[in-house]
């Protein structure tokens, strides 16, 4: 079953860095500089690359607030 842009919108709100120097941070959380990195060196594979894409490219729109909105208004179960 496909997820909904709703419950892919609050996965990518509360999904955290597994390992490195930011690991247990909100990927919202995560410095642009480190995000540009991985655009220039290479995405890891699977969902985590596709969730820091993403969170690259709402950074760049300065749209943070809406991730940080979603945190606030859907509480992780």
């Amino acid at each position: 079953m496909l997820k909904s842009e709703r419950e892919r919108l609050v996965e990518l709100a509360h999904y955290k860095m597994p390992f490195g120097k930011y690991k247990g941070r909100y990927l919202v959380d995560l410095p642009e500089p480190y995000l540009v990195w991985f655009n220039q060196n290479g995405f890891p594979n699977g969902k985590l690359g596709l969730l820091l894409k993403s969170i690259l490219e709402i950074k760049v729109n300065g749209l943070e607030n809406i991730i940080l909105k979603i945190q606030k208004d859907f509480p992780k179960e």
